[in-house]
């Protein structure tokens, strides 16, 4: 059974995995990739945990789609690092 479910709206592109993005309880990333997307996949799994959350979505639009480029999503500023990119020290 799935976590949650998600719209695609809410998840966030992380050029740096080529995936949306969405945040884990376990504090990981839910992620799934374009080409997932494209092939009608919708299910996002948690590389950390075995939670897996289902990604509500058109899958007409993600047939032909390109890599959201960096600065286009407005929930993340562009200068800002996304969450797998942030330091630990």
């Amino acid at each position: 059974m799935s976590y949650d479910e998600v719209e695609i709206e809410d998840m966030t592109w992380n050029e740096k995995l080529q995936a949306y993005t969405y945040p884990c309880p376990c504090g990981d990333l839910f992620q799934i990739t374009l080409e997932e997307l494209r092939a009608g996949e919708e299910i996002a799994r948690c590389p950390s945990c075995s939670l897996y959350i289902t990604v509500i979505y058109d899958p007409e639009d993600y047939e032909n789609a390109e890599p959201p480029t960096r600065g286009t999503d407005s929930k993340v500023p562009s200068a800002a690092p996304q969450p797998s990119e942030v330091e630990v020290h």
